[in-house]
């Protein structure tokens, strides 16, 4: 059904096809067509409607040209084995499988849309189709297990350096694994690792963007915490530039991390911080706690100054602007 609708509009792209019209060609009630209809706006499709003369579509989502990508790449290994999908559950569990299949470092999972996004602390990750990049990225570190935290933040300070280039919005990071644009969430990072006798075998670096999601895309829970770029920025963003813009700079300060360790890496992510030199709070199984954010240590673990003046150190956890 969703196939002939699409196949009428295109045929008519200049005029409006009246709901009457449409049930009766399809053999069903109009009621049946409007939900049609309601589920292709959530697959990314755009449809203009009016009484009395009935829907026109004006917009099909788009798709990544993953040929043109791979032909324009600057990188040397990350992104050259791409898995592009239509739909998959989450690109991380897809990651997991083609560890297990031999995938090599660099190979990118990427879909244009998941099912069971998901982010940190089993939270599900609102991903719609063709509105956004939803990626994992498979990593194999030459680092110790308890460095593996660094990745995480290695990964934000690529990403806010890539949206900013990219839009220049002024995206900023906050702790340990979000990007902002004020205030609002843009993106968000999950890293899934896997371990044999304190020696590191993985990571897998998932990534979800919201690139140019409007406001009605957003689930209503989300609308007051979440925005895309295309909003901040007033205008459509480029995925496909966006996406490779991000590969050289990942592949960049991965190599630079290699090379110098994490102080390039900590000072990057300081200065593009937006969660230092502020009022922080977060709720731990001791209890609420709150201080002013002054830095990252050595581990990439939040330093936090009490109100007594003693310095404390956040190792995980949400944190939320402003005093208790």
């Amino acid at each position: 059904m969703d196939e002939q609708l699409i196949r009428i509009f295109e045929e008519n792209p200049d005029s409006f096809v009246s709901g009457e019209q449409l049930s009766t060609t399809l053999g069903c009630s109009r009621t049946a067509i409007w939900k049609h209809i309601e589920r292709l706006r959530q697959e990314g499709y755009v449809f203009e409607a009016v009484s009395r003369k009935g829907y026109r579509m004006i917009g099909k989502p788009e798709k990544l040209d993953i040929p043109a990508i791979m032909a324009e790449l600057e990188t040397e290994t990350f992104g050259r084995t791409i898995h592009y999908f239509d739909e998959v559950d989450s690109t991380n569990t897809m990651a997991h499988t083609l560890v297990k299949q031999g995938a090599v470092e660099g190979t990118l999972v990427i879909a244009e849309k998941q099912t069971a996004g998901r982010g940190r602390m089993g939270r599900a990750w609102h991903s719609p189709k063709g509105k956004g990049l939803w990626m994992s990225l498979i990593l194999k570190p030459r680092i110790p297990l308890q460095f593996t935290p660094h990745l995480t933040l290695l990964v934000a300070v690529a990403l806010c350096r890539s949206i900013r280039q990219a839009t220049q919005l002024s995206a900023g990071i906050k702790w340990p694994n979000d990007l902002l644009i004020d205030g609002k969430k843009i993106s968000g990072i999950l890293l899934e690792s896997s371990a044999d006798d304190e020696n590191l075998q993985h990571v897998i670096a998932g990534v979800g963007i919201g690139v140019n999601l409007r406001p009605e895309d957003y689930p209503e829970e989300l609308q007051s915490v979440a925005t895309s770029l295309a909003i901040e920025a007033g205008r459509e963003i480029d995925r496909k530039e966006l996406l490779k813009q991000f590969m050289l700079e990942l592949e960049t300060m991965y190599k630079l991390y290699h090379e110098q360790g994490f102080a390039p890496v900590k000072a990057l992510w300081e200065a593009l911080s937006v969660s230092l030199h502020t009022q922080v709070r977060t709720q731990s199984p001791q209890g609420l706690k709150s201080g002013f954010a002054v830095g990252i240590d050595d581990s990439g673990a939040l330093i936090v100054r009490q109100e007594d003046g003693t310095l404390t150190k956040w190792y995980s956890g949400t944190i939320e602007f402003g005093a208790p």
